[in-house]
């Protein structure tokens, strides 16, 4: 394996910070764990995570295989990466007030039902490929990349949303009043887009 803790790390930071910005599947953890209890959440939870896995492994081995071939191109991804996250968090404090609204199939009750919508939230999301594909190249060195790399990333993928989601199902009833607040939405939310800012500028400098 050539990556690094410090690396995976960073990484996982990243995603955290992610996690920590309100969206629809926060809300529709909120509903189903409101409704039925945390464990009724935990479908929906599971789905998200492993659509993210499955994105973060698609975007590796594509990645891979482009600066295997063209050996500029890790450079150039580099600095899409810097992009995305200095876009994403300039948008967040922009639009830092801006109300959230669930897609009604990801608060539809039944186990199935929530794994299946956790999935497709991620999968039927063109951005989500477009998200791993702009992120990778600014943890990783795509042209030394190895199967047990793509485990690490994979794996790192998968918990930090895993763990995130489960904490805040179980949190629900203190986090819902939390961020119901408008005021407390756009703290957050300008939180979170400075963090994602620095985290393009550690990208910039590493």
């Amino acid at each position: 394996m050539t990556l690094t803790a410090a690396q995976l790390g960073l990484y996982a930071t990243a995603l955290f910070v992610l996690f920590l910005t309100p969206g629809p599947v926060w809300l529709a953890t909120a509903a189903r764990a409101l409704a039925h209890g945390w464990v009724a959440a935990v479908p929906l939870v599971i789905g998200v995570a492993l659509g993210d896995a499955l994105w973060s492994v698609t975007a590796a081995l594509g990645l891979a295989w482009v600066v295997g071939t063209y050996g500029w191109v890790m450079d150039a991804l580099k600095w899409v990466a810097v992009g995305v996250f200095a876009l994403m968090g300039w948008l967040l404090i922009r639009h830092a007030d801006k109300a959230i609204s669930a897609d009604s199939a990801l608060i539809r009750p039944g186990a199935m039902a929530g794994f299946l919508a956790g999935l497709a939230a991620i999968l039927a999301n063109p951005k989500a490929i477009l998200f791993y594909m702009g992120m990778l190249p600014g943890f990783f060195d795509l042209t030394r990349i190895t199967a047990l790399d793509i485990v690490a990333i994979a794996a790192v993928s998968t918990l930090v949303p895993l763990v995130g989601n489960t904490g805040f199902a179980i949190l629900v009833d203190t986090a819902r009043r939390r961020f119901s607040s408008p005021e407390r939405l756009a703290r957050i939310n300008r939180i979170a887009g400075g963090l994602l800012i620095a985290v393009a500028g550690v990208i910039a400098l590493t």
